[in-house]
């Protein structure tokens, strides 16, 4: 059965039938079906269709509650998939509806066993493996020290960050010393949390915490708000939360060409909406850099954890605004505070051939520290025909990524953001759209 939505009309409690128990009734019955969710979500700019918004789809889920739809309708699976988690429903919300924590009740029901979508099965069983998880590091050379203090604060060195950005975590100690980064921590448990196992992420949020005990210093966005959310707010930081606290008079200033450089911040979904952190960056990159606030700089990227692997040509989608704007924008570096936002800007202006470079927040406050970035191996704006160099601290596996050209249809193309690109003309992913 393919539900037909209107959730202007739904009323809470799905006009009493029997509740199977999926999701909390607090949570469901709170949606009002107001519509001020509508203009903040991405994928409702990109389908303009009802149940691609955050009330189209809590109508989903009471249909999904109270039996009105079977677990396999199709319009329950592909509304699960094609939201993007990125929570920015909640801040314009008046009723205060958690739909991250909605979302999450979701998947882990609609997500069971074949249905978990077979890439997303493989990542969580990698990174439930503590072992595994240290291996994926091992020859990175992320931060580490050989002891843990009995209160922290402890970094957290992420489980694919160590990995895939080990120079944020080298960053983040060269800035706090003071910071311990035990190389035996495990997970915390987000990527299972968003991806259909909602009790073992918490799980191992509360081993992680266990591991890590008193504070716990974060560099990863997406991780601070799952971790917060299950250890409490007052365990945990985000990196920039850290740094704001002793404020940034030592922190130097990045010139180029004896100016003051030109930054950019994309926000990390989950820390901006879920823990209302976003001023703290912008005041640490104005205090070493020239400011640039983009347009779109608190909306969605695309990448949404394993959004932009699951789900690639919707990921480019929504990405494309954003690199037009960046470009637009004029500035010579783009901040992450999130190390899928920082792959997922990396892959997307390489693919334009951009000369605007992304680092995370520490590495751009090492380098204003240290008087300027290290020499790199980045060439940027390579002519055609020419190979690009990956940076030292990039990794080896994204380098296909990094320096294909995107096709003439390409929803990551240049001018791909333009408007009447957003009218979805260019076609949902034929793969995974139903």
């Amino acid at each position: 059965m393919t539900a037909e939505v209107s959730g202007a009309t739904d009323a809470p409690g799905a006009a009493g039938a029997a509740a199977r128990g999926i999701f909390p009734p607090e949570l469901l019955d709170r949606c009002i079906s107001c519509g001020f969710c509508l203009p903040a979500c991405p994928t409702y700019a990109l389908s303009k269709d009802e149940k691609s918004s955050p009330r189209g789809r809590i109508t989903l889920m009471r249909a999904l509650e109270t039996g009105v739809l079977e677990d396999d309708d199709p319009t329950l699976r592909e509304e699960s998939s094609f939201c993007l988690g990125c929570r920015a429903c909640e801040p314009v919300c008046p009723a205060g509806v958690q739909y991250g924590e909605l979302l999450e009740h979701w998947r882990s029901h609609q997500w069971q066993g074949r249905h978990r979508p077979p890439l997303a099965r493989v990542l969580t069983n990698v990174v439930v493996r503590n072992w595994l998880v240290r291996r994926l590091g091992t020859f990175r050379g992320h931060a580490r020290t050989a002891t843990s203090s009995a209160q922290g604060p402890h970094l957290m060195l992420g489980c694919f960050e160590r990995a895939l950005f080990p120079g944020v975590s080298r960053a983040a100690r060269r800035l706090r010393p003071e910071l311990d980064a035990p190389a035996d921590q495990g997970c915390c448990g987000a990527l299972h949390a968003h991806n259909g196992d909602l009790e073992l992420g918490r799980t191992m949020a509360r081993r992680l915490g266990e591991q890590l005990p008193g504070t716990i210093v974060t560099t990863a966005g997406g991780c601070a708000a799952h971790l917060s959310g299950v250890l409490g707010r007052d365990r945990v930081l985000e990196f920039s939360e850290y740094v704001a606290r002793d404020g940034s008079a030592s922190l130097g200033e990045l010139r180029i060409d004896g100016r003051r450089a030109r930054v950019a911040l994309q926000d990390s979904c989950h820390l901006r909406n879920g823990m209302d952190v976003w001023r703290e960056p912008r005041e640490l990159i104005a205090a070493v850099a020239d400011y640039v606030e983009l347009p779109g700089a608190a909306q969605c990227c695309g990448s949404a954890g394993t959004y932009s692997l699951l789900r690639p040509r919707d990921s480019r989608r929504v990405l494309a605004p954003k690199l037009d704007q960046i470009e637009a924008a004029g500035v010579d570096y783009v901040v992450a505070v999130n190390p899928g936002c920082q792959r997922q800007l990396v892959t997307g202006l390489r693919r334009r051939r951009s000369r605007v470079r992304v680092l995370h927040l520490t590495e751009l406050l090492a380098a204003a520290q240290a008087g300027g970035l290290p020499g790199r191996r980045l060439r940027l704006g390579v002519r055609p025909g020419r190979r690009a160099e990956v940076p030292a601290d990039e990794p080896a596996g994204l380098t296909a990524h990094l320096t294909d050209r995107p096709l003439p249809d390409d929803p990551g193309a240049a001018g791909a953001g333009r408007p009447d690109a957003l009218d979805g003309s260019a076609g949902p992913d034929e793969t995974h759209r139903s």
